[in-house]
């Protein structure tokens, strides 16, 4: 297949992103703000770098919000449509429905995408391996230090997946599923419509078990899931700071990323890939790492906000430290909170001066 040809893609985002509450509670998990934009926008530019052209969103979650995002596609140099389940159907189930909207030919490759994902693979190589070697599926692999969280994905030495493993105790392997397959067309058309059916457990397994050439496609370049508060912290510095490339990242890559109206004062420390949302306040002596602060954010002198995130219009007072925390939105944290180890502080919650501490000092 010719390097200048486009491709049609399958993004799932029906989730509820329940792990990343109350971050979710009013705004899709694709949809929260990453690295300045929403998340969606570092893949979709992603995708359409190499070479996809048309994407069909699989929906369910506050569907209405995706369109009123992004639209037709036409500002990204996509076309985007969007299809949405009345009642969830499962990976497999979601990507049957999306099919409808599709328009290449029964052996055309197809691209599906996750809508947690960062990636920084070359998803047209993948592509190419694919249409080449005449694969039924051929899944992104990436290798990881604890597999038993993800599917595991055995492969023999031609790259031809061998069993589909998911979430087991003893995996027999740390190459797991990254979340990106490229199927031929037909495979797709072949899963049960308007069914619940998992990719994992039943389609994969399924074409293993009938003798379809399904293929591992594994590489070692940047991968994660950001599913939680601390991974979705993560890769939002990750893009800011530049590890991986994005060209959707609204400003050059450093230490923080300024959106428009945001004040920083001079004598505040900030760094480590935080994103200092439009309209935010970082007052002197203030210290924010590796944080993401939404719209209209407020941290007042003397306070520290490490690895956390601090909703849109919400207020860290002075003297607070967060650590691994989740703020919601116009949430006001008292002078003098020590909050650490995961805590979420619920959208509009007001803690008073002291509430909460993990330590004696003041």
């Amino acid at each position: 297949m010719p390097e200048s040809a486009h491709y049609e893609a399958i993004l799932l985002v029906g989730g509820q992103g329940t792990r990343l509450r109350p971050l979710t509670l009013f705004t899709p998990k694709p949809l929260l703000p990453t690295a300045g934009v929403p998340f969606l926008a570092h893949q979709l530019a992603k995708a359409r770098s190499f070479g996809v052209r048309r994407i069909v969103f699989a929906t369910s979650y506050r569907a209405s919000m995706f369109a009123e995002a992004f639209g037709d596609g036409s500002g990204l140099g996509l076309e985007i449509v969007y299809m949405t389940e009345e009642t969830p159907l499962g990976t497999g189930g979601a990507i049957r429905n999306a099919a409808e909207a599709l328009t290449c030919g029964a052996d055309d490759p197809v691209l599906v995408l996750n809508g947690d994902i960062l990636s920084g693979h070359d998803i047209s190589d993948q592509i190419r391996v694919h249409v080449e070697r005449g694969a039924a599926a051929t899944l992104h692999l990436t290798e990881v230090d604890d597999p038993s969280r993800f599917g595991c994905v055995p492969t023999d030495a031609d790259d031809r997946v061998t069993a589909f493993l998911e979430k087991t105790s003893n995996p027999v392997t740390n190459r797991i599923n990254a979340g990106c397959y490229v199927f031929q067309r037909s495979i797709i058309d072949a899963i049960p419509a308007g069914q619940v059916v998992s990719v994992e457990r039943e389609t994969f397994p399924g074409l293993i078990e009938s003798g379809e050439l399904v293929l591992g496609y594994s590489d070692t370049s940047y991968w994660l899931d950001v599913g939680t508060p601390a991974a979705f912290v993560q890769g939002s510095a990750d893009l800011v700071l530049g590890r991986l490339e994005s060209p959707a990242l609204p400003g050059p890559v450093g230490e923080f990323l300024l959106l428009d109206g945001a004040r920083v004062s001079p004598e505040a420390k900030v760094g480590g890939g935080t994103v200092v949302g439009a309209g935010v306040t970082v007052e002197a002596g203030a210290t924010v790492q590796g944080s993401v602060l939404g719209d209209g954010a407020v941290v007042e002198p003397g306070a520290t906000v490490i690895d956390s995130i601090v909703g849109p219009g919400a207020r860290v007072s002075t003297g607070a430290v967060l650590r691994d925390v989740v703020v919601g939105d116009g949430a006001v944290i008292g002078p003098g909170n020590e909050l650490a180890a995961g805590a979420r502080i619920w959208p509009g919650v007001t803690l008073d001066e002291c509430s909460v501490r993990f330590s004696s000092d003041i």
